[in-house]
């Protein structure tokens, strides 16, 4: 680990902002959204990032050097801690309507961004620990079965119409929010149930995650009840569904439009670089744990956020992650902007 590593620390600024958010209220409830979706686009309109990729002696000592799992392990205390918090302000704080709606929204982008975008970082490690820490992490977005269907589904579908969390040319965000969501929880049933009849077990076994997750959510939420009233159960709810609907943007904006061929054997073509869209605008990496490498990612799940790399053919949005969710919510303008770079990648 060397000095520039420490930059990562500024991921941290998405939860520091969120404290401050509930606890002065007034114009700053808000909160991470001036982080996210304010003050990121804004400086990455000036800076476009560096395409540089590591060595691999410097990829195998980063890859080894824990610091990197210790800033990603951190986030659960924080995000129990902070929603806690939230719930705590809007049961015991006097709030105009106003300041309400915005902790939702302030919150509930931690929910997406410390909580399940580090869930899928997790998700994808090879250990016990890390995987729980993963569904731990959902369970604030009420979307464990997002551990199933992304791993299980996403990975080996990305790309084709039998992938729901992948946008289709011209398909409108809000539509799209409704049938990813949909049916990637149908489709977290199926592959889970598939996997319990070819293990010889019954879909109502205990050993259905499925099953299992869900009566976990609903716990937390009890737990929520008992602890700070029933309302409070709905403000939970709220922040989850934020959390999630960014985490379908992110999808949304990941894979737009992009498809891979279908072969002569009826199989499709292998996942490619260019069937991602990736961003290297820093600070976007920086807050998103390197998320938006996604194509590094495709091609090798495992691989750390800490040494992901950037691929000459992959395609790069016009504006970071944040700034392109952005863009997305007004469909028009999204379509203008990226329907001409679909056909060239697909040209390419």
């Amino acid at each position: 680990m060397g000095m520039k590593d420490l930059k990562y620390l500024l991921a941290y600024l998405a939860p520091i902002s969120a404290f401050v958010g509930l606890y002065l209220q007034g114009w700053f409830a808000p909160g991470s959204f001036y982080i996210a979706f304010v003050i990121i686009p804004f400086v990455e309109l000036f800076r476009s990032g560096s395409t540089e990729n590591l060595s691999e002696a410097e990829e195998d000592s980063k890859a080894k050097a824990i610091f990197f799992d210790v800033l990603l392990y951190l986030n659960l205390p924080i995000l129990f801690a902070l929603v806690s918090y939230f719930l705590y302000t809007i049961t015991y704080v006097p709030l105009t309507n106003w300041e309400i709606f915005f902790s939702i929204f302030n919150v509930g982008i931690l929910v997406s961004t410390i909580g399940i975008n580090v869930a899928h970082e997790l998700g994808h490690r090879q250990t016990k620990h890390e995987q729980l820490m993963s569904k731990m992490l959902l369970t604030t977005a009420l979307y464990t079965h997002f551990f199933i269907e992304h791993n299980r589904g996403h990975h080996k579908n990305v790309a084709t119409y039998e992938d729901p969390a992948t946008a289709r040319l011209n398909e409108v965000l809000y539509i799209f929010w409704f049938r990813s969501t949909i049916n990637g929880y149908m489709g977290a049933w199926k592959l889970e149930a598939t996997r319990l009849r070819n293990m010889g077990e019954s879909i109502f076994s205990v050993k259905n995650e499925m099953i299992r997750w869900q009566l976990i959510q609903l716990a937390y939420l009890s737990i929520i009840g008992i602890t700070f009233g029933p309302q409070a159960i709905l403000f939970a709810i709220a922040i989850a569904v934020v959390g999630f609907l960014l985490l379908e943007t992110v999808n949304y904006v990941e894979h737009y439009g992009l498809t891979r061929e279908r072969l002569a054997n009826g199989r499709y073509e292998q996942v490619q670089p260019w069937h991602s869209w990736n961003s290297n605008h820093d600070l976007g990496r920086i807050y998103l744990y390197e998320l938006t490498r996604h194509s590094d990612h495709h091609f090798k799940a495992s691989r750390k956020f800490q040494i992901l790399r950037n691929f000459k053919e992959s395609p790069q949005l016009p504006f970071g992650y944040p700034g392109s969710m952005l863009l997305s919510t007004i469909p028009p303008v999204w379509f203008k902007l990226m329907n001409k770079r679909v056909a060239s990648v697909k040209i390419a």
